[in-house]
């Protein structure tokens, strides 16, 4: 299965395909840095798992082992016992997206940039990509109200939290304030199976922020100090600041056991051709792909909601 790194790596012999008019592919290096910008615009992208699949919509196969399986060996006899496997399999669907966007050659012109301004744009696309794609895992649900802000971005996908909410182990906190009883309750819901020194918990900045104040505070109130390591590792467990979580919610899961499916290259279309072009003096661009976020094993993530707002 390719990760981030594989990903990248194979842009640098398989360039994006930008379908553009004027220009054809983009280059080696422009492709790689393209994509690096893009997996590594948030803390959580060069984590999470990448998947690339054919079929806009089907099925990940999962295949296991169970546990105690050792028995004892007989001399010259076969017993005929044997180990199985466990399969099964996660479906995915994805939606088609897109972000345009477009230049006037005025601005190419007067720009102290001159040239190099398409260049500056595009990598500022391709950050914010980046962070609209992690941002959409995380927080994407279809059944957004339409009189939501956001409806339009979150409406396209039921991303992680969604999922992990309705088939995860749920904590609530109940507008409670943070403790460090808080974090060993969710990591106690959680089988000891995927308590392997993999999870991470995920949270905003801020949500990270107020529970180093909060230990700061215990600090200050009952003296005795609070060794370095607890402040950015909560039950002795790694915290990962998300900016696109909210902060009254906490994960808790392996980060690899989250998924983002692609079924195509993302392409990068541009054209500085046709009527509105021509008319309009401008260049007109989009990037194209297509997604959908998945969890291998809902079983291996919980969540803390509802806590007290910051």
């Amino acid at each position: 299965m390719p990760n981030t790194i594989d990903i990248i790596n194979k842009a640098a012999n398989d360039p994006i395909n930008t379908g553009a008019l004027t220009h054809g592919l983009l280059s080696a290096e422009q492709s790689k840095k393209f994509l690096q910008q893009t997996f590594e615009a948030t803390n959580l992208g060069p984590m999470v798992r990448h998947e690339m699949r054919v079929a806009k919509s089907g099925e990940i196969d999962k295949i296991g082992i169970g546990s105690r399986l050792l028995r004892a060996k007989v001399e010259n006899n076969d017993d005929g016992y044997r180990a199985g496997i466990n399969t099964s399999a996660v479906t995915y669907s994805t939606v088609a997206v897109r972000l345009p966007w477009e230049i006037t050659e005025e601005a190419l012109r007067e720009n102290i940039e001159g040239q190099n301004l398409e260049n500056v744009i595009t990598g500022l696309m391709a950050t914010q990509v980046g962070i609209d794609n992690e941002d959409l895992c995380l927080n994407g649900d279809k059944e957004t109200a339409s009189t939501v802000a956001d409806y339009a971005f979150l409406k396209l996908n039921n991303g992680w939290i969604k999922k992990i909410k309705a088939g995860g182990h749920v904590t609530d906190a109940a507008s409670s304030e943070m403790s460090l009883d808080m974090f060993y309750k969710a990591l106690q819901a959680l089988p000891n199976k995927y308590n392997n020194g993999k999870l991470r918990w995920l949270m905003s900045p801020k949500r990270a922020q107020a529970w180093t104040l909060f230990l700061m505070n215990k600090v200050i109130t009952n003296g005795g100090a609070v060794p370095d390591a607890v402040y950015q590792s909560p039950a002795a467990i790694p915290a990962v600041q998300c900016p696109s979580m909210d902060d009254n919610t906490i994960l808790l899961t392996d980060p690899q056991n989250l998924c983002e499916v692609n079924t195509y290259a993302m392409q990068i279309r541009k054209t500085t051709e046709g009527k509105e072009a021509i008319m309009m003096d401008k260049r007109f661009y989009v990037i194209h792909y297509d997604i959908d976020s998945i969890i291998e094993e809902v079983d291996a993530t919980g969540i803390i909601e509802n806590l007290k707002s910051l």
